[in-house]
């Protein structure tokens, strides 16, 4: 009788940390969403900047569209219409693959990595209010949980 307990205590452990988690992933979103709107900016284009900015930066080849589709998890139209934006705004450019003409590359503007700058201060500003009741050492705590949890094999 008591593994049943502890089964059943455990199963109401596991849907509280999965809620708190859902609920703490909306607030950050929101915070970071708010913080986000005076630039113009979506969540999804912003992240399309963020992956543009990280191949600059470790000096890769930008990438192509079928692959922000992938990293996005996204159909390629889908990428199409995120970085039709992004260019009309000056943040992002199409290149045409040196090697390949069907191929088209898309790259970072300095416009677009002055709004990447902007946009990684809003989301550290939101991570910073969202983890605010966090000391120091619980911080470090909660990092090396969520790096346990991030690094886990599974499909989640």
């Amino acid at each position: 009788m008591e593994s049943r307990a502890t089964a059943a205590d455990t199963d109401e452990t596991t849907g509280q940390l999965a809620d708190q988690l859902l609920r703490l992933t909306k607030r950050l979103r929101r915070a970071h969403s708010l913080r986000l709107a005076p630039v113009g900016i979506t969540p999804a284009q912003a992240h399309v900047l963020r992956i543009l900015g990280h191949t600059q930066r470790h000096g890769e080849q930008p990438p192509r569209m079928a692959d922000l589709a992938e990293r996005l998890d996204v159909v390629p139209r889908a990428v199409t219409t995120l970085v039709d934006a992004l260019e009309e705004a000056g943040y992002a450019s199409r290149t045409q693959d040196p090697t390949n003409r069907r191929v088209m590359r898309v790259t970072l503007t300095d416009a677009g990595g002055d709004v990447l700058a902007g946009l990684r201060r809003a989301r550290r500003e939101a991570a910073e209010e969202l983890l605010a009741p966090l000391d120091a050492a619980q911080r470090e705590s909660l990092t090396a949980l969520l790096a346990v949890l991030d690094t886990a094999p599974g499909r989640c």
